[in-house]
């Protein structure tokens, strides 16, 4: 597995060149990946740049750092800077890591820290995940069956992965064609009925060059749009501990009544970063079909066919929105028991697509 990942991340996320800087970040469970890695941006010329982390590094931080906290060192600054391209894998031994400390540490953090995660918006990023023995442990799965699992959903297991992702696409640029054509969203399911207005608003096709694995497409609503409720039903690890059952009530676009049953301290300490925080900056819908059960993990479970996610902050400026935040989180929520209107005719059902070519690719 390691061998194809590090060449599906170097040609088709990266698309690594001659003479260019890359970041690679990642915690010492990434290891076994990162020969294979560093081979394959060296034999295209990159000059690959590894910052492993022991696990807890940031916990640490968030600790002892101090002053650093809240300014960012100039070596830092100068590092973004001079790299021309980024890869984060996620690969942390204990997802749970900072489930006791302050929530605001890590938000502080994200706050001052926020031109760095900036600068690397501007230029050629990637992300994926290794699979660690912490998050088949939070998934409720042995580590072979996570790891077979994720084989799948990066589509590693097929003879073209490649060719997989195009087709995924392609696939995905026909949802984006029925949406692109519609004003209003309404998300309805257990304890949700939801409205947001996408009009004018421009449709991404997230196609695994950013995220891998990937299988989503989405926009920015209307900051002043959202009416209504929703309760998530899918749990999630976020800022090293686990938030579940998160409840919001929106109007006039920004939360007035937020709860949660698992992490609720944490959620109100998000909805407190900054103005932005309480108001929606995405809306996507999940289209990977070869992710079939939720882990926590929010970049595996966004991308669950048949899910919607929302972000409470920062919007995407290629989708046209325009809310501002340090934030960016997302949540997610299965519609295997609700429905997503688009205009007021259903788009997804009982977590399928409707009106849609089956069978979905790669499912």
């Amino acid at each position: 597995m390691e061998a194809r990942l590090a060449e599906l991340l170097a040609d088709y996320c990266l698309e690594a060149g001659e003479g260019e800087v890359v970041l690679v970040e990642a915690e010492t469970p990434a290891l076994p990946l990162l020969p294979h890695l560093k081979r394959a941006l060296l034999a295209r010329g990159a000059y690959p740049l590894l910052r492993l982390a022991y696990p807890g590094e940031m916990r640490d931080f968030l600790r002892f750092a101090g002053r650093w906290l809240e300014e960012v060192p100039a070596a830092e600054q100068a590092l973004y800077e001079r790299t021309d391209k980024f890869l984060r894998i996620l690969s942390a031994e204990n997802p749970l890591e900072a489930a006791s400390l302050d929530p605001d540490l890590s938000l502080r953090y994200g706050r001052a820290w926020r031109p760095l995660t900036e600068l690397r918006l501007k230029k050629r990023w990637a992300l994926t995940l290794y699979p660690t023995v912490g998050y088949a442990v939070g998934a409720g799965m042995g580590t072979e069956a996570f790891r077979a699992y994720l084989e799948g959903a990066l589509f590693l297991d097929q003879e073209d992965p490649v060719g997989a992702w195009r087709a995924l696409a392609r696939f995905q640029e026909g949802l984006i064609q029925r949406l692109s054509q519609g004003k209003e969203l309404r998300i309805l399911a257990p304890g949700t009925d939801l409205r947001l207005s996408v009009a004018g608003r421009r449709w991404i096709n997230s196609d695994g060059r950013r995220n891998m694995p990937s299988g989503e497409v989405f926009t920015g609503p209307l900051e002043e749009s959202a009416e209504g409720e929703v309760r998530f039903n899918l749990p999630a690890f976020v800022g090293g501990r686990r938030v579940e059952g998160v409840y919001l009530r929106f109007q006039g676009g920004e939360v007035v009544e937020a709860g949660a049953e698992v992490g609720e301290g944490y959620l109100l300490s998000a909805l407190a970063t900054d103005a932005g925080a309480r108001r929606l900056g995405e809306v996507g819908l999940g289209t990977n079909f070869r992710l079939t059960r939720p882990t926590g993990l929010i970049l595996l479970d966004e991308k669950m066919g048949g899910t919607v996610h929302l972000a409470l902050g920062r919007s995407y400026p290629e989708t046209g929105g325009k809310n501002e935040s340090a934030l960016h989180w997302d949540l997610v929520l299965s519609l295997e028991e609700g429905a997503l209107l688009l205009d007021g005719e259903a788009l997804v059902e009982g977590g399928r697509f409707v009106g849609l070519p089956e069978p979905y690719p790669f499912a």
